[in-house]
């Protein structure tokens, strides 16, 4: 609205035409007069605003929205990395990230352990206060927000591609990622051992989904092949003879170098940050620790860190950082708010070649406490000093002594630095110990113990320690446990066994060493003596869940269903919610026949735990019982439905692929029985059922050329257990075979 024109149109009616012409020149120049005046005030203002402070420019172009990789390589030591030693091995592609970024010299993790670190790294926030001290009885308590969260409010892609067991989703990482690939086999593909991903397996899921975007990203990449035991591909084993643990990590490094390739090829690198860092390091001896959880040394607790992306300039940085640090230096790279809750600094400002306002490094095990009944380990590092609070305090000038080689601790006054924990430790929203704790489900068990973790269900009670506690006196004991899963996985199982049998004489309540005996046991055809020392643990601890359900575990394999039930029976009692003692509870029931009871078991633990593969496969072979027992095509379809989504989670789920061969078979469908068993026989050579199956269902199919292979390898096989008069029926399937 112009409101000079408007004016003049009220009174224009009684003018005359030259006041009317004089009114409009009038107003031509005023508005003239107008412009002019707004151009000058404009001028003025640009002029002072010179004068007022000025906000930092951008690092990078506003309009530009960048991607984020994570990549965290479990158990790497930073000296296994070229760019920090050249003395073990190269890593070619690692190092190119550094061209391109910064390496930090000196950061930090704040705990030894897989998911408590990477708790921090996602959360940005230290151990107590987002609650997650150990590995298998915590999970990320859904009210704290992850970085994945706050990204996706942001508008990014978010994927996450796991490595191991400890990062499952059932522990609550998954929070905000839109992918969460933990798709990780049911059964280990040996005995009393972790069947890992490997870093190719990972990184090809990354690549598959990554070709997929367009929009800005976040995907994080766990890779997990340095952890122990170390069982690098044999081409790498031979590179580096007598040293498996570099191995895995130049595995690693290549397989990075696909994925950097990837990017560089799709034009996604130059529009990147990279985050590279280890969620912990790996002891290899140092100190009397072969792995790692246990102390907090600089032997697991240093880690490599290298940041690149767009506008940083490479560089190296001395400054002593940790992994709470890396959230809020996202927020500052992607130009994101960072959230009020934080703990760490931002290193943009290091990244700039500026300095940076850090704060003292907390860190913690809490490893020995939870799981061996030693002393806790709390400690900060601050301004070149690490201290560390146990019954036998530590203190070292790192500066000077980054090895923690000489205790300084009788040469101080130790209440200044004790004061100083207290003081760190006040300031962090300390969560309650049992707030983000669940007692630890008997797979969640059994996989963690598989990796060579030790993970207790009681917990502890004690608060007052004396020297005799300190984790350093524990050592021995530890050593010898180490030393047995050691042995173990070099197939040395009577001197595994062995040590074992020593470590229990020393601690009777040592729970995770019985249950590792047991298996060992069992795995040595001893079944007797494995249920004999879980009877003897289980009449000494009757209220360890762990024990109960292991126990039951065991004596269903034994086919003793009744005895079974009562024990596993009591694990519930002692906690209901673990999948794997309702699933064994189920085949106890579905071996006595007793139907509806093992449905009702097994549909708990499935809703306990959706993806569990076995409980599906377990439920399609109740389903074909009862079809065996009532003809009901319905419970048939049920069958095959099971058996099928089982094989979906599990490709290499022998005893699923099995049971849907008998399905297929039983609804007429050949063809698709005939694929089923032999993807049993795939994952299993040995599988009798399938190889006899495959023979005979060939036969009749008159594909006489392949069924022979099948019948001559079951034979081969079984020949020995076999009556003659099934013998003589093989060979006579063999003869029809050969005959034109």
């Amino acid at each position: 609205m112009n409101f000079f024109r408007d004016s003049a149109r009220e009174k224009a009616g009684g003018r005359s035409f030259i006041l009317r012409r004089k009114e409009r020149l009038y107003l031509q120049k005023w508005r003239g007069r107008f412009f002019s005046l707004i151009i000058s005030l404009l001028v003025l203002l640009v002029f002072l605003a010179s004068f007022l402070p000025q906000k930092a420019r951008p690092f990078f172009p506003p309009e530009e929205k960048l991607n984020l990789l994570l990549i965290t390589v479990d158990t790497l030591r930073p000296d296994r990395v070229s760019v920090y030693s050249e003395k073990y091995l190269r890593t070619p592609n690692i190092d190119s990230l550094a061209t391109k970024g910064v390496v930090f010299e000196r950061a930090f993790a704040h705990v030894p352990i897989t998911l408590p670190s990477h708790t921090s790294i996602l959360l940005g926030l230290n151990p107590p206060s987002h609650g997650v001290r150990d590995n298998a009885r915590f999970r990320v308590k859904p009210e704290l927000t992850s970085l994945a969260e706050i990204l996706k409010s942001e508008g990014y892609s978010t994927a996450a591609f796991v490595g191991a067991f400890p990062l499952d989703s059932r522990f609550g990482l998954n929070q905000g990622f839109d992918v969460y690939d933990d798709l990780f086999p049911a059964q280990p593909s040996l005995p009393f051992t972790f069947s890992e991903r490997r870093a190719e397996v990972v990184i090809t899921s990354a690549i598959n989904w990554l070709q997929k975007q367009s929009s800005p990203w976040f995907c994080w990449l766990h890779l997990w092949d340095p952890h122990s035991p170390y069982i690098p591909p044999e081409a790498y084993l031979k590179r580096f003879p007598g040293d498996p643990y570099s191995a895995e990590v130049a595995y690693v490094d290549d397989q990075l170098g696909r994925l950097l390739t990837f990017l560089t090829e799709n034009q996604w690198l130059t529009r990147t940050f990279i985050i590279f860092t280890a969620d912990h390091g790996e002891s290899l001896g140092e100190h009397g620790e072969l792995t790692h959880s246990f102390f907090i040394y600089n032997s697991t607790l240093w880690v490599p860190l290298i940041i690149s992306g767009p506008k940083i300039k490479p560089g190296r940085i001395a400054e002593f950082v940790s992994h709470v640090d890396l959230f809020p230096t996202v927020c500052d790279l992607l130009r994101i708010k960072k959230p009020a809750w934080l703990e760490g600094s931002s290193l943009l400002p290091l990244l700039q070649g500026k300095k940076a306002s850090l704060h003292p490094i907390y860190i913690e095990s809490l490893d020995p406490y939870l799981n061996r009944g030693c002393a806790p380990l709390y400690g900060f590092i601050e301004a070149g000093q690490k201290f560390i609070e146990a019954p036998v305090p530590e203190l070292y000038d790192l500066k000077n002594d980054f090895d923690e080689k000489n205790n300084l601790a009788s040469q101080v006054n130790l209440q200044i630095y004790q004061k100083r924990l207290s003081e760190i430790r006040s300031k962090t929203a300390e969560a309650d110990l049992a707030s983000a704790r669940r007692p630890a489900d008997q797979e969640t068990l059994r996989r963690l113990r598989s990796l060579g973790y030790i993970v207790s269900t009681q917990p502890p009670t004690r608060k007052v320690f004396g020297p005799e506690d300190d984790p350093k006196n524990f050592l021995p004991v530890q050593q010898k446990l180490e030393k047995a899963i050691i042995l173990h996985d070099l197939g040395k199982k009577e001197e595994a066994s062995a040590l074992l049998e020593q470590v229990i004489n020393q601690r009777k309540n040592f729970a995770s060493a019985y249950i590792y005996l047991a298996h060992i046991l069992y795995s040595l055809n001893r079944s007797s003596e494995a249920l004999k020392i879980l009877a003897q643990a289980f009449e000494a601890n009757p209220e360890d869940h762990s024990l109960a359900s292991a126990f039951g575990l065991f004596l269903v394999r034994e086919k003793r269903y009744e005895e079974a039930i009562k024990v596993l029976e009591k694990a519930i009692s002692l906690y209901e919610d673990d999948p794997e003692v309702w699933d064994q509870l189920g085949i106890a029931y579905w071996r006595l026949g007793q139907f509806e009871k093992a449905k009702a078991c097994y549909e708990k633990a499935l809703s306990l735990d959706p993806t569990h593969a076995l409980v599906l496969s377990n439920l399609g072979a109740l389903h074909l019982s009862l079809y065996f027992q009532n003809k009901n095509q319905i419970e048939l379809q049920a069958a095959v439905d099971y058996f099928e989504r089982a094989t979906e989670l599990d490709s290499r789920l022998g005893l699923a692929f099995r049971g849907l061969g008998v399905s297929y078979r039983l609804s007429g469908q050949k063809e698709k029985a005939v694929e089923a068993w032999k993807k049993a026989i795939a994952a299993d050579p040995d599988d009798d059922f399938s190889l006899l199956n495959l023979g005979t269902t060939l036969l009749e199919m008159g594909e006489k050329a392949q069924a022979l292979p099948y019948l001559e390898n079951y034979l081969k096989l079984k020949g020995k257990e076999l009556t003659q008069a099934e013998r003589e029926k093989i060979e006579k399937l063999i003869q029809q075979c050969r005959e034109k």
